[in-house]
Formats: C-alpha cells, sequence, structure tokens
C-alpha cells in the first residue's frame, strides 16, 4: 500500500472515530425525529390533506417526511451513527481494557507528586514486616493489594471497581442493540388499521400502504362502550374483544377490554384502541311525528338524507344524527338530530330534535312535533394494528443502557497505592470520578493507617 493510501486510509478512519462526527449525528437524529413528531407519519388525514397546499405535499413525500423513520437519509443516519460507534470502540476500547487489566503496579517518584491525596507514616520495624502488616490493612479497610518489590521498596497496590471504565461502551452497545431491534421491526414488522362493527368479526386488517393482510385468526368485537365528560368530550372508549381460532373462542383471549394505553397482544399482534363511530350502513334512525292539537303518534324509520311525505304533503328529512348531543349543544344531553322539514308550499326550515327533551321539541310552535327515538344502528371500534418482533431486542437494548449508564455516572474507579520503604510508608490515591467522595473515604482510611503499629 502505497503512503498516499495509507493517509486517505487514515484520515477516512479518523473521520469515523471522530467526536465532532459523534455530535453532528445526534443532534441531526433530535432535529429529524421532531420532523417525525410534528407531522402526520403512515396514512394522511384527510383533513391534513386539504389543508396543506400541494407544493408542499409533493416535497414532504419526496424527502419522505410522511414515513420519516423508514426513509432513506433516516436509515442512513442511523448506520453512519452504528459505525461511527463502532469505530470509537475499537480505536479506544483496547487502551482501556490495557489501563484495567495492565494497572500501574510501581509508583514512580514523578507520578507520587501529582496525587492531590497522599499521607505518610514512620515506623521503626523491619521493611519485611511493615510490608506485611501493610498488606493485611489495606486488604481489609479496601481491597487486597498486589504487592511488587522494586529498587528496594515494596509497593502495594490496591483497586476497587476498575471494569466500571466500561460504562460507556456498554452504553455503544447498547444504542447498537437498539437499533438491530429497530432494524429487525422495520423489516418483519408492520403497522395497520382495522374496524370491527359490534356483533361482528375481521381476519385481516389494512395495512399502511392500503395492502389488504390476513391475520390468521379472527376478532371479534363483542361490545363496544363510550362515556363522556360533562362537556360532551369522550372520556373512555373501549371495546370488549374475543380471538377466535377456527370459529372458537381462545382460552384467555375471550372478552378482553381493550382501552387507550392497554392494549391486547396476541401471537404478537397487538391491538391498540385508536378511534371509534356509528356504523350507519344499513341501520335505520327513528322519528316520532305527532300533532300539536293532539291525535294519533307516528313512528316512522328513516336513514340519513332520504326524503319521507307525510299525508298533509309535508316533507322532511333527517340530515344527521348523534349518539350524544353534548359536545354540539351544552347543557343538553343524549341522542339527538338535526332534521330538515318542508311543509307544503313553504320553504324548509332546520332545527334540532332531542330525545331526553320533548319539551324543547314541542316549543317550535308548529303544527307538527317531531322527536328523535335513536337508532338501530350499532358502533364500531377502530382499532391500530401492529406487529415489531424487533421490541424485545429494544428492550433489552433499554437496560444494557440503564446498566451502561448507571456504572458510567454513578460508579468510580478507585485506586490506592502504598510505598513501603525502610522506616518510612507513604499511602497515595486516586479515582477517576466523584474525587470528593474518594476524598473522604481516603482520609477516613488515613486516620487508622496512622494507628498502625509496626
Amino acid at each position: 500500500m502505497t503512503t498516499t493510501d495509507k493517509n486517505f486510509a487514515t484520515s477516512v478512519w479518523d473521520f469515523f472515530c471522530s467526536l465532532k462526527l459523534t455530535l453532528f449525528l445526534l443532534i441531526s437524529l433530535a432535529l429529524t425525529s421532531i420532523i417525525g413528531t410534528v407531522l402526520p407519519q403512515g396514512v394522511l388525514p384527510p383533513e391534513y390533506v386539504a389543508r396543506i397546499s400541494p407544493t408542499k405535499l409533493q416535497i414532504y413525500s419526496r424527502l419522505g417526511f410522511f414515513d420519516m423513520y423508514h426513509s432513506w437519509w433516516f436509515i442512513t443516519l442511523l448506520y453512519v451513527f452504528s459505525l461511527n460507534l463502532v469505530c470509537c470502540s475499537i480505536k479506544r476500547l483496547p487502551h482501556v481494557f490495557k489501563f484495567i487489566s495492565e494497572p500501574n503496579l510501581v509508583l514512580g517518584e514523578g507520578q507520587r507528586n501529582s496525587f492531590p491525596l497522599k499521607n505518610e507514616l514512620s515506623f521503626s520495624g523491619s521493611i519485611e514486616k511493615g510490608k506485611e502488616r501493610l498488606t493485611e490493612f489495606l486488604g481489609k479497610e479496601f481491597a487486597a493489594p498486589v504487592v511488587t518489590e522494586h529498587n528496594g521498596e515494596y509497593h502495594l497496590f490496591a483497586q476497587k471497581t476498575a471494569w466500571c471504565r466500561l460504562g460507556v461502551y456498554v452504553v455503544h452497545f447498547s444504542i447498537l442493540v437498539i437499533f438491530i431491534g429497530a432494524i429487525i421491526g422495520s423489516l418483519a414488522g408492520y403497522k395497520g388499521f382495522v374496524t370491527i362493527v359490534e356483533g361482528t368479526s375481521v381476519n385481516a386488517f389494512e395495512r399502511q400502504n392500503g395492502q389488504q393482510m390476513p391475520l390468521g385468526f379472527e376478532v371479534l368485537c363483542e361490545k363496544f362502550n363510550v362515556d363522556f365528560y360533562s362537556t360532551g368530550a369522550p372520556k373512555e372508549f373501549r371495546s370488549i374483544l374475543t380471538v377466535l381460532e377456527n370459529g372458537k373462542p381462545v382460552p384467555g383471549y375471550s372478552q378482553v377490554k381493550v382501552i387507550v394505553n392497554t392494549p391486547m397482544t396476541y401471537k404478537g399482534i397487538t391491538f391498540y384502541q385508536s378511534s371509534y363511530g356509528q356504523a350507519n350502513e344499513g341501520s335505520d334512525h327513528f322519528i316520532t311525528v305527532s300533532a300539536k292539537n293532539g291525535g294519533t303518534v307516528e313512528k316512522i324509520a328513516v336513514r340519513e338524507n332520504v326524503a319521507v311525505t307525510l299525508k298533509d304533503g309535508t316533507s322532511f328529512k333527517l340530515l344527521e344524527a348523534t349518539q350524544e348531543v353534548r359536545q354540539f349543544a351544552p347543557g343538553f344531553s343524549g341522542p339527538a338530530a338535526r332534521i330538515e322539514v318542508t311543509p307544503k308550499g313553504v320553504a324548509p326550515q332546520t332545527f334540532i330534535s332531542f330525545k331526553n327533551f320533548p319539551e324543547v321539541n314541542a316549543q317550535r310552535g308548529d303544527a307538527l312535533i317531531f322527536s328523535y327515538e335513536g337508532t338501530n344502528a350499532r358502533m364500531y371500534t377502530g382499532l391500530q394494528v401492529a406487529k415489531d418482533p424487533g421490541v424485545w431486542v429494544v428492550w433489552l437494548g433499554c437496560a444494557l443502557m440503564v446498566i451502561g449508564i448507571s456504572v458510567a455516572f454513578f460508579m468510580s474507579h478507585k485506586r490506592i497505592w502504598v510505598v513501603v520503604t525502610k522506616g518510612h510508608v507513604r499511602m497515595y490515591g486516586n479515582a477517576s470520578k466523584n474525587q470528593a467522595a474518594f476524598q473522604m473515604q481516603f482520609e477516613d482510611i488515613s486516620e487508622k493507617f496512622q494507628l498502625i503499629k509496626i
């Protein structure tokens, strides 16, 4: 290999080992993650498409902003960041491992002067006796020392939690594990959506790309319920689901309650409560019509936007209905419908009829009273469907990250040297971090050190 090739290879290696590259990638990933949080991902809601300009929509689509976490440039950032972590670890880990496995057992004169933590002791006994007594003392108060004889001196070296210096590399490894889990989920997993009408079951769902995908089993919606706040806003909506295999309920998966943040998982597929609504297809609404001055009451089954003509020539049409009117008409509750009535030869008029407030319906002053009685329509539940086989790999990476961060930030490599010469003993201490806490420990050992009789 020529010198030019070596220089180029060295430059590439230094580039991928650069801390500046690490910071740049971290900032880039953070900023792009904000984009993925602000902009909707997957299938775009119609209201969002109607609100955004066609130019922006086209630009965002081409840049992959609506499926950002699967876009080529975001995946490239993750790959480069992974390569950066691997290169940094390969470059620095051997030095750290050597530092741990081959510690400096003999303390030179120049090094002794650099330690802020030190203590001295004079004794009149033999150097051999002093070495033995101090070896016992250090093993009892701190850690069993390694004894080395050098130039007529005995050097006692003891250390604790030296392996904590590897904590940062556990964090590096955990990030790679999380990325691997995300890649597994991206390649082998999927997301989609399904709606299930009460009393019916489905055996397939629609993926984000619009493709129908079989589940391999059936999911039956036994019941759907929704509770409301006094303002009319939904308080909690829940589905009662049963998993069916060959038409029979699966033990342990019968009448499972699914609410927001409490999903159901079966065969690695998770169902999240997402939305709900009223299934109007094939359903009827019921309107009672009565004369204000008395007489028979006629109950009529109608469908939305279908005109009905009465015997006196009056026609009416149900424009829309809701089973909870509080969010549209504060002070009222329960089912209600917006009705358009056209008396013969008179312009049409529109009003709201309340099931629970018949007196309000009668206050209109017209000859006919229209009362909404409800509907036989069933509710449907909207469920997000997701499968992520890499989720346990991600959780493993998260656990490793917590362990690595705890080791890296809350543990310290502590070292003590004791140099024994004839008639004199010197003790030195050092810690990789949290020097103040180690100083207290060193001072406590020093006090006991001064009481040693040799």
